[in-house]
């Protein structure tokens, strides 16, 4: 009895070393980042698979640095023997905690009388494909897919101002569909979070239109056909079955 007390006992005292061992990484790393890039504030610091490379979160943004912050990776941290993207996992938490921050309340949405899932959209009105995938609306509809946008304008005053038109007017959905068939709308003004939606869309990583984030925080850039994504999203088991009553 007495020897598997001595192993349980070097065991738990090896594991806690380890533990220490790593939290003194991390609080290294904090320590050096405030000293060598003081303008910057990582939200997070997690240690890798890679003995002395951290995973550091700055600004939305995920990064990899040794403890003494002196050395920067920039891309993805890929697994090959298992395929899982590390970089990836921390973006989809980052992205679905940005989405959440900023709250349904705060997006133009689309809801099917059932809800099976739910994407969020960044979108500029005047983008041909943005245009393209919105024009399938029905689809989504029909298929059960919660439609919810966030704006980003990309083409300077004019399109901002539309933008702000939709989210000002009284029925947004029947204004944004006037808008993405290229109507013009009457100019209207009021308190409103397109400047939110902007910041919002560069701290999902977003860099063009559209950009289809799922419901596990993973982001399709671009377009996709609406069957195509409906069938995906089917496949990959994202459902939120829920009445929209």
């Amino acid at each position: 009895m007495n020897i598997y007390i001595r192993i349980f006992t070097f065991l738990f005292s090896f594991i806690a070393a380890a533990q220490v061992f790593a939290d003194e990484g991390i609080d290294a790393l904090k320590k050096s980042l405030t000293e060598r890039l003081p303008q910057y504030e990582a939200s997070a610091v997690d240690k890798t698979p890679i003995e002395g490379i951290y995973q550091v979160i700055i600004g939305g943004q995920v990064i990899y640095m040794t403890k003494d912050a002196r050395y920067m990776i920039d891309g993805n941290l890929i697994d090959l023997s298992t395929k899982k993207n590390y970089s990836e996992d921390a973006m989809s938490g980052i992205r679905l905690s940005q989405i959440e921050k900023l709250g349904e309340d705060k997006m133009v949405v689309y809801t099917p009388e059932t809800i099976k899932h739910t994407i969020t959209v960044v979108t500029d009105i005047d983008c041909p494909y943005c245009r393209r995938l919105h024009s399938e609306m029905d689809q989504y509809m029909a298929g059960g897919v919660q439609v919810r946008y966030i704006f980003m304008p990309l083409k300077g005053k004019g399109d901002y101002r539309t933008t702000v038109s939709v989210w000002c007017a009284k029925d947004q959905n029947e204004a944004l569909d006037l808008a993405k068939g290229g109507a013009e709308l009457e100019a209207k003004d009021c308190e409103n979070p397109i400047d939110e939606h902007m910041s919002v869309s560069r701290g999902l990583g977003v860099r063009g239109t559209p950009a289809i984030i799922l419901q596990n925080g993973s982001m399709l850039p671009g377009y996709v056909p609406a069957s195509k994504l409906i069938a995906e999203l089917a496949s990959l088991n994202l459902s939120t079955a829920k009445s929209a009553n």
